[in-house]
């Protein structure tokens, strides 16, 4: 699918997304819990769908009503013995170690760029939980064969802490307690709280967190509690962010449906905004940006919120000076390798981007120009090409827009509701 973006002002009110994070992590957990579950607010990305999916494969019966999704599972009890992760890093790094739970093999496949992206952390540590696990060189497809026995174990967090989510709740649903999970050098730390906090609203048992170092499931677990869970699915603070840089850039934008003592990660978005000068008030339930005649650039450290790269380069484009954002080297192993692709698509539209050691430099304050982009297949290079073109001197086209699927499948409408000229 082709995107064409015209320029011009925006202004208006959007609701945010529901969290793709926060939806699948919900999934796994009601797959888990024992008890019916009902989500309002439930996600329709890609990469919620193919949450679903698995949690169906792996047992659970799922209604969807529409405006809720109704879940009712009594654990791990495979229906079929392949799990399809499609495109989602999450999905495959989460719900592995519970599909390791079972005691028959479970074969783990997906889709596009995710069968390149690494798996070798389950090579190392499953085995030393009475798995045996096959993948294809470190990458997918990969079977895994339980069940998973619970044990202290340290494990490596540098990757992403995505794969320590998994654990979590592989642990919850089997320990007995009395374990703990050493931790080296975990990124992405505010991920992990919003995992506790879901495990948390679940009913499941939350282990103790020192300092993210380790995480300890004390002895005698609590009874599984009893009685139907409803759930609000929060908000994307990663969605949101493009709203609001938009705002910051073309005008004024009022994001609706997120909620500000969030634990998400990319809520930092907020930082960088504030650091621009630009308009900015945060109420509880809202943000409203608005844009003003002179953005100061920013300096921001995206290491544990690397999703708002894509976002924090668009806003750098118009800052009047060189930003800075640190974490590059969390970038490489995304939808697309997305420093590179950041570089290479903004140059098209004339904006100098220089990548040094582990930082990202990108000069302000230029002309964007009209051009044709490429996504990459990647979601967010597809939304930060389309807010940057908001500003830019002539038409911008993104081929592969469909990408915007994975995880905001109505982000061009919710433009074309601020008054974007947006044709899709």
């Amino acid at each position: 699918m082709q995107a064409v973006i015209n320029p011009g002002n925006i202004q208006g009110t959007v609701t945010a997304p529901p969290s793709k994070s926060a939806m699948q992590r919900a999934c796994a957990a009601a797959l888990i819990c024992g008890r019916e579950v009902v989500l309002n607010n439930p996600g329709r990305s890609n990469d919620d769908r193919a949450a679903l999916d698995i949690i169906q494969q792996l047992g659970a019966t799922v209604t969807d009503e529409g405006k809720t999704i109704r879940i009712q599972s009594h654990g791990i009890k495979p229906v079929n013995s392949t799990i399809n992760c499609g495109e989602s890093g999450l999905s495959v790094r989460m719900f592995t170690p519970l599909a390791a739970l079972a005691a028959t093999p479970i074969h783990i496949t997906g889709t596009g760029s995710l069968l390149s992206r690494p798996m070798d952390f389950f090579d190392e540590v499953l085995p030393q939980l009475a798995v045996s696990v096959s993948t294809s060189d470190g990458k997918l497809p990969l079977q895994v064969n339980g069940p998973l026995q619970p044990t202290d174990i340290t494990v490596d967090g540098s990757v992403s802490s995505q794969f320590l989510t998994g654990l979590l709740m592989a642990y919850a649903a089997a320990s007995e307690g009395g374990i703990t999970i050493q931790v080296n050098n975990l990124k992405s730390r505010p991920y992990i709280d919003l995992t506790m906090k879901i495990m948390e609203d679940f009913g499941l048992p939350v282990p103790q967190n020192n300092n993210y170092e380790s995480f300890f499931f004390p002895p005698g677990m609590p009874p599984a509690k009893t009685g139907r869970i409803v759930h609000d699915v929060e908000g994307d603070w990663s969605g949101a962010a493009f709203l609001m840089v938009a705002g910051a850039i073309a005008g004024s934008v009022t994001v609706t449906g997120i909620d500000a003592f969030t634990t998400q990660a990319d809520k930092a978005i907020l930082q960088a905004l504030g650091d621009t000068g630009c308009g900015l008030s945060i109420q509880a339930d809202r943000v409203i940006v608005s844009t003003t005649p002179q953005l100061k650039p920013f300096h921001f450290n995206a290491t544990d919120c690397p999703d708002l790269f894509p976002p924090l380069v668009a806003l750098a484009s118009f800052c009047n000076g060189t930003s800075v954002i640190e974490g590059i080297h969390r970038l490489a192993h995304k939808e697309s390798d997305r420093g590179r692709a950041l570089q290479e698509e903004f140059g098209k539209m004339g904006v100098d981007i220089s990548l040094q050691d582990d930082l990202m430099l990108v000069k302000g304050n230029t002309t964007i120009t009209g051009a044709v982009v490429s996504s990459h297949h990647d979601h967010r290079i597809a939304m930060a090409c389309a807010v940057a073109a908001l500003r830019a001197n002539g038409p911008v086209t993104i081929n592969d827009a469909e990408a915007v699927n994975k995880s905001y499948p109505a982000f061009f409408t919710d433009l074309q509701q601020l008054g974007a000229g947006c044709s899709f």
